[in-house]
């Protein structure tokens, strides 16, 4: 993707975008993040990276939340136990920490993050939302419940999975979440073994500290890995940003309204892959990022673009090491009585829309849990049976089992 985005450093830019009249800049939070917060945040990364490392495909786009995904996981993993609860855990990003934290401060901290991303900027929409919905009857353990209640801020409902009234209901929750971005995210007939969906929800919307001159865009040539190049409309900004280069990429940082949030974008330097790059960076790396940038006048061409993206996860997160909670090795005991019960799907669905004004993206992620769906026989009543060869099909013997002796 090399030529996506153009960066030069200039000695001296005369026309500067204003920011937006009467927007505050916010250079601190309202509050000291807590110890639990820290490492929560630290672990949300260490996840990102790993999950974009096995979601990136070659010569694809890739769209994900891994905030969205980690929080759908971090509900689920209130239901989980044994080496299901660790597996999920490490993944997450959790397994490496020094002294590691117990479940309750992992959800005291999600909790408190929560409220503290929305609302930050008052410019800035954000809005993240979570869910448990669970089949009409199936035996739900209230500590798990209570759990999500109390540390997600979940909406738990129990439906009727046979009536398609539930599906309905679910991707209409979804949809407003997420302001009719995200639509569909379960199938309009809910697999008959499934018995609860656990899903999450973010809504951004932002415009730019300093708003591209949509008179500026140019149609202008894309370059792409393979060497051949497509026709874009190619949005030009001059002005003083936080910005960074080295051998391997040129970074900017485009603050939103109040700068407490930004689009951070990495252009591969000539002969650096942005598959190769991607899957270079790990959370140490960005943090050296984002402490590594440095006003300088500047200017930029980025594209504008909007896209559409969805996958299916339980490949990446087992590659990650995620893997018992797939397979009839999954331990849910503390999420209800019944046994038998694993993840069958980890879907995120994603929309982005970069323009001249601002981002506007969400995204939804949903963990399908199913039970084990094998067939029941109980021969507790009057049958027949038969002995036969099977191959040739002869019968070799034929009963009726009426009224079975004693033992």
């Amino acid at each position: 993707m090399a030529g996506a985005l153009l960066l030069l450093a200039t000695a001296g830019c005369d026309l500067f975008t204003d920011p937006p009249d009467g927007v505050d800049e916010i250079t601190e939070l309202p509050r000291a993040l807590s110890a639990g917060e820290v490492e929560v945040i630290a672990a949300s990364n260490r996840f990102a990276f790993g999950l974009l490392g096995q979601a990136s495909q070659p010569g694809e786009n890739l769209f994900l939340s891994p905030l969205s995904a980690s929080m759908a996981l971090g509900m689920t993993m209130n239901g989980a136990a044994g080496e299901t609860w660790n597996q999920m855990r490490d993944v997450l990003g959790f397994g490496g920490l020094a002294e590691g934290l117990s479940e309750d401060e992992i959800n005291a901290a999600y909790a408190s993050l929560l409220q503290l991303l929305v609302g930050l900027d008052p410019v800035v929409e954000t809005a993240i939302g979570n869910s448990v919905w669970t089949r009409q009857g199936f035996p739900v353990h209230a500590d798990f419940l209570d759990a999500v209640r109390e540390t997600f801020g979940a909406e738990v409902a129990e439906l009727d999975f046979t009536s398609p009234s539930a599906s309905a209901r679910i991707n209409e929750w979804v949809r407003a979440a997420t302001q009719g971005r995200i639509e569909d995210i379960v199938p309009a007939e809910i697999p008959r073994a499934v018995v609860m969906y656990l899903i999450n929800a973010i809504y951004f919307k932002g415009s730019w500290t300093f708003r591209f001159d949509p008179s500026d865009t140019r149609t202008e040539p894309f370059h792409l890995d393979d060497g051949s190049t497509r026709t874009v409309p190619l949005m030009t900004l001059r002005e003083e940003l936080p910005y960074q280069e080295n051998s391997r990429f040129q970074a900017v940082d485009l603050p939103y309204g109040g700068r407490a949030f930004s689009m951070t974008v990495l252009v591969p330097a000539p002969g650096v892959g942005v598959d190769d790059l991607a899957a270079s960076l790990d959370a140490a790396e960005w943090k050296s990022i984002a402490d590594g940038f440095h006003d300088t006048e500047l200017q930029m061409f980025l594209p504008r673009f909007r896209m559409a993206w969805e996958r299916t996860l339980n490949d990446d997160l087992a590659a990650l090491g995620m893997v018992d909670a797939f397979d009839g090795r999954a331990d849910f005991t503390r999420l209800s009585p019944v046994g038998g019960l694993w993840i069958s799907a980890v879907k995120q669905k994603s929309w982005v829309d970069v323009n001249e004004e601002g981002t506007e993206a969400a995204a939804a992620t949903v963990v399908a849990i199913r039970e084990t769906s094998a067939s029941v026989l109980r021969a507790d009543r009057p049958f027949l049976f038969f002995i036969r060869e099977r191959l040739s099909g002869t019968i070799l013997f034929a009963g009726k089992l009426a009224s079975p002796p004693e033992d």
